[in-house]
Order: structure tokens, then sequence, then C-alpha cells
């Protein structure tokens, strides 16, 4: 039988580049999607055929662009024939204070976080509704569970529709599909090292585990999810944080 195949949305770095690690070590064939960043998708696949002897492809494609999804996913199936898991990482931030917000801010952000969320899952979803199989994992974030700092008012507002997005694919895809949302707290990412030292401090504090969680960790409760073990596991959100 041919090795399953998984996609992940924004995986040339951070919590996707992590999560496509931990597939490739279970033994899957694997798909690095990336708007920009070239030369660490090459090296990425590069890294993941040599140390673990599967097959990657990478996919340069903005989420947001509904010609680009199509024209990944037909690429997948081409190369593929089949996709058995779609985890949608894809996502931005862009943090302002709250008066300087504007319009073009949120269209950005909701673009990208969730209309790149639904259009990825309706194409992949296509497919996997075709094969009568399939897993979907939605990456959402504590900040669309409780909000915390109104600088990210966008992103809380378009991980809050992640969640509700999962809910509402959950029941368009049954039975044939799993959707399931991880929704992470802070994770030491190259963008959060660069958070002020000060702050850092004061939220590992309010962590249970006091430290911020590592992009692997994300990517095994991933993991979790796409293996048989979580058959039964559907439409749930599962927080990441440590305890906050």
């Amino acid at each position: 039988m041919d090795n399953k195949v998984v996609l992940v949305t924004g995986s040339s770095r951070g919590i996707g580049k992590a999560t496509i690690i931990e597939f490739a070590k279970k033994g899957y064939n694997v798909v690095i999607n990336y708007k920009n960043s070239d030369r660490e998708a090459e090296a990425l696949k590069e890294e993941l055929e040599t140390n673990y002897h599967i097959k990657a492809i990478v996919a340069k494609a903005d989420v947001s662009n509904e010609n680009d999804v199509k024209d990944m996913v037909k690429r997948i199936i081409d190369e593929f024939k089949h996709i058995d898991v779609l985890v949608n990482n894809a996502g931005i931030a862009i943090d302002k204070e709250f008066e300087d917000r504007t319009v073009e801010d949120w269209k950005q952000t909701l673009s990208t976080n969730l209309i790149g969320t639904f259009l990825v899952s309706k194409y992949v979803g296509e497919v996997m509704m075709n094969q009568q199989e399939g897993r979907i994992i939605n990456i959402s974030s504590t900040n669309g569970i409780n909000s915390f700092f109104p600088t990210s008012i966008d992103y809380d507002a378009s991980k809050a529709g992640v969640i509700n997005l999962t809910h509402n694919l959950a029941i368009q895809f049954a039975p044939y599909i799993n959707v399931n949302c991880v929704a992470p707290g802070w994770v030491n990412t190259e963008m959060n090292k660069l958070l002020p030292e000060d702050l850092i401090e004061e939220e590992t504090s309010k962590i249970y585990k006091k430290r911020f969680a590592e992009p692997s960790e994300i990517g095994r409760v991933v993991c979790f999810l796409a293996s048989e073990d979580a058959d039964f596991i559907n439409d749930e959100v599962i927080k990441v944080d440590g305890g906050y």
C-alpha cells in the first residue's frame, strides 16, 4: 500500500514545519505548502527525504487564493493520487495597537487565517469525500477561545472563526471525514522568541508548566488526531497550552 499523504499548509517554518516533520517520522509522504519561503521549503524537502526516506513535494500557493488552492490540490492528486490528512496551519498575525488597526489589516488576517482554511478544506474535502475517508485538523489558538490582548483583535476573531468552521465542516463531511481543531497557547516559534523579554516572563508565569510549548509538542498532538487511535474523536477542540 502507498504511504499515506499529508498536506500541511504554511509548513516551511514554525508549527507547520514541526508538524510535517512529525508526520515524516511516521512514514507519511508530505506536501510542504508555503507562500514566500522558497529556500526554506526546498531545504525542508531535502531534509525530510534524506532523513526519513519518504516522498516530499513543495507546493507554493496562497491559501486565500482560490485558483492557487485548486492548482495545488490538482498537483497533489496528479503526484500521489490521494490525500489522507489535511492540516490547516497557514496563518498570519499583525499586532498593532487597537486604535491603529485598519480594515485592510482585518481583511488580510481573515483572508489567510479563516477564508484560507475554508478554501483548502473545501477542495481537499472533495477529494476525501470521494475517497470516503480522511482527516482534517485545523490549527486555531487559545486566543480563539479567550481573548487577552486587543492588539490581536482580528487574529483572535479569525481563530474563533476557525473553531466555528471546524464544527460546520464536521457536519458537512460526516461520516467520512473526521474534522478536529488544535488550539495552541504560547509556543516557542521564531516569531514569539522576538517578543519583549518582560512579556515572555509575565506570560510564562501564568502557564502551569512554566514554559512555552515546543512546536513539536503541537505537531505530536496533530499526528495523534490523524492516527487510528483517534478514530472516534470528531468535531473536537483540543487546547495545548500547558494550563494557563
